[in-house]
């Protein structure tokens, strides 16, 4: 399982891929479902969207 927040290295937030089981260490764990990646300029935003509807968003 692959610990997600914003103290995760940009590289192994790169390496996760669909199919990965996933957490945020609070409420929200599951596999990914699709991954969304943009860049606002300040920060790289991912997306993680899990199986079950939740989302898990980190800033770097």
């Amino acid at each position: 399982m692959i610990r997600l927040n914003n103290d995760t290295p940009s590289d192994v937030l790169q390496e996760v891929k669909i199919g990965d089981m996933v957490t945020d260490t609070f409420s929200k764990t599951g596999l990914v479902e699709n991954i969304e990646i943009s860049d606002d300029g300040l920060y790289r935003v991912y997306e993680f969207n899990l199986v079950t509807g939740r989302t898990i968003t980190v800033k770097k």
